[in-house]
């Protein structure tokens, strides 16, 4: 089992939702720091206030950054280690999901997939243990949206969920696990109650009102039950696992996720 006392922890699109959740669960666990991403400053100022004062000083920062822009997700990375010399945990949370528009669409791209990969891959050259780091644990945060051939739906941002499962789990696999000693976990949420569920919207307007009823005959669990729901993920996870977190309850998926691929994958491979 992992622990989370002492560790150093970033969480993005930690201002808001299930990520603000993830900061304070973290923090209740005994973390040393957790770093809040993001471009939402007046949430992310309120946070780390809020926290600070519950916990006690400097047990929360915010860092304001566009996790899409290189620069400033390098950046706070940069800042979070010179301030604390490490990094233990980084928890890949920020994702959007309104696809409207041709332009909201690459930037869907761009945060849900793109800056996740290259967090990932940042997290770790900083953490991994063949070369100056002393491992730790990415989560990366998938969806059920990943898991089923949901139709007429979002589709874009299925897709992007979908790409995180299949890289989180090929980029924690053991074999790449024994070289870095960084674990990469995935969680995939199911319909939860956060600020993304109203923004599920459709370039094509002719599908949105089946999307929206669909949407709103789900039971949502809170955002405090999926991030608790994250830390039982960390808390217990094998590199390359994935985990469940629907309903307010968590199982461990990875046997479900290592058979469909098997199944895909049986007319090229013995």
């Amino acid at each position: 089992m992992s622990e989370v006392n002492d560790k150093v922890v970033i969480v993005t699109g930690g201002a808001n939702g299930i990520g603000a959740f993830s900061v304070e669960v973290f923090i209740e666990n005994q973390a040393k720091h957790v770093a809040i991403l993001d471009i939402d400053t007046i949430s992310g100022f309120k946070l780390e206030k809020h926290l600070n004062t519950k916990y006690g000083d400097g047990k929360v920062k915010f860092y304001k950054c566009d996790v899409s822009i290189d620069d400033q997700l390098f950046g706070a990375f940069n800042k979070v280690l010179d301030s604390h010399g490490y990094i233990d945990v980084v928890v890949n949370n920020a994702a959007v999901s309104l696809e409207n528009s041709l332009e909201r669409i690459r930037r869907l791209v761009d945060i849900n997939v793109t800056a996740l990969v290259m967090s990932t891959l940042k997290a770790i050259e900083i953490m991994r243990v063949d070369k100056t780091g002393k491992g730790g644990t990415i989560i990366n945060i998938s969806s059920i949206a990943a898991l089923k051939q949901f139709c007429p739906s979002v589709f874009v941002y299925c897709g992007t969920k979908s790409a995180v499962l299949q890289f989180s789990n090929c980029i924690g696999k053991q074999e790449y696990f024994s070289k870095t000693g960084v674990r990469v976990i995935t969680v995939c949420y199911g319909p939860t109650d956060t600020d993304l569920v109203p923004l599920m919207i459709n370039i094509d307007d002719s599908i949105n009102p089946e999307i929206r009823s669909n949407i709103d005959a789900q039971k949502l669990q809170t955002a405090e039950s999926a991030a608790r729901g994250l830390l039982e993920a960390y808390k217990n996870g094998a590199s390359g696992s994935t985990w469940l977190v629907f309903d307010s309850k968590v199982t461990e998926i990875t046997s479900n996720i290592d058979r469909a691929y098997d199944i895909m994958s049986e007319n090229f491979t013995k």
